[in-house]
């Protein structure tokens, strides 16, 4: 079957959820947690910004640098391996959603460790374009969505009322009990749309 992936990133980790249609039913076919970082105890590489926040400028780019290709890295094998379980079970992957938040300043380095919430901002962006980046390098046909437009661009996309759609996320966690909190339920809807946009 057709199937789409939805995917919202958190710092040094994403909630995938791949959703297909059988019989004009949505079902769940995979659900997880995904890992965007090399090594879970390398608890710097979740905030590499932060991480690099006292050190000095050539230290703190460096720090910074290899917390970006480790979460790019981590991001591609990730999707990879997404790509082939859906292959490896007869499912062509018909896109795949992204939930992304505002666009960021083009800051160097040096601006964005010079003010703390712009840390904040670089390391929501950067889990976010990984995923992105990540889809682009599987080919996979790409929707990018606002995270806070998420229930607008649902239902203009979907053209159902907000309240049918609800159900529906509910019934798709009925169906594959927890964990299905806001997360799952934001990636679902994502996959939702991407599906619907093949």
């Amino acid at each position: 079957m057709n199937v789409a992936f939805g995917l919202k990133a958190h710092s040094g980790w994403a909630a995938l959820v791949v959703v297909g249609q059988r019989g004009g039913e949505l079902c769940v076919i995979d659900r997880r947690r995904i890992s965007l970082i090399e090594d879970e105890r390398a608890l710097w590489a979740k905030q590499p910004y932060h991480a690099a926040e006292h050190l000095q400028p050539a230290a703190a780019r460096d720090v910074v640098k290899r917390g970006v290709e480790a979460a790019r890295r981590s991001a591609l094998r990730e999707m990879r391996e997404a790509v082939k379980r859906a292959r490896d079970e007869d499912h062509e992957v018909a896109g795949c959603a992204v939930l992304v938040g505002a666009p960021m300043p083009d800051w160097s380095v040096d601006e964005i460790l010079a003010v703390h919430f712009r840390m904040h901002k670089a390391e929501g962006v950067l889990f976010r374009d990984v995923l992105v980046r990540a889809a682009k390098a599987c080919s996979l046909k790409l929707v990018e969505i606002g995270e806070k437009q998420l229930t607008e661009h649902a239902e203009e996309a979907l053209r159902i009322p907000m309240g049918s759609v609800t159900k529906q996320i509910a019934t798709l966690g009925e169906s594959v009990g927890p964990p299905w909190g806001k997360d799952q339920k934001d990636a679902a809807l994502a996959a939702m749309v991407a599906l619907r946009a093949r």
